[in-house]
């Protein structure tokens, strides 16, 4: 459930620290470097919890039909 929370919200970051830092100007604070490392890290965590949701659908889908996951 962590992650169906926590999806959009990280995709949500990446887009908006992704933006900010095409528009920050030399001199801004914080800087671009900052602001394109915050992007990738939300980035990383959104595709960390679609791996996540993709284990735990199998999970189900396998206990539902009482078959063991491969």
């Amino acid at each position: 459930m962590l992650s169906a929370v926590f999806l959009p919200l990280f995709l949500a970051g990446a887009a908006y620290f992704g933006v900010w830092a095409a528009d920050a100007d030399p001199g801004d604070s914080p800087g671009r470097g900052g602001l394109v490392v915050l992007a990738v890290v939300c980035a990383a965590l959104a595709l960390l919890a679609v791996a996540d949701l993709m284990v735990v659908l199998r999970r189900m889908r396998h206990a539902r039909t009482g078959t063991a996951p491969h």
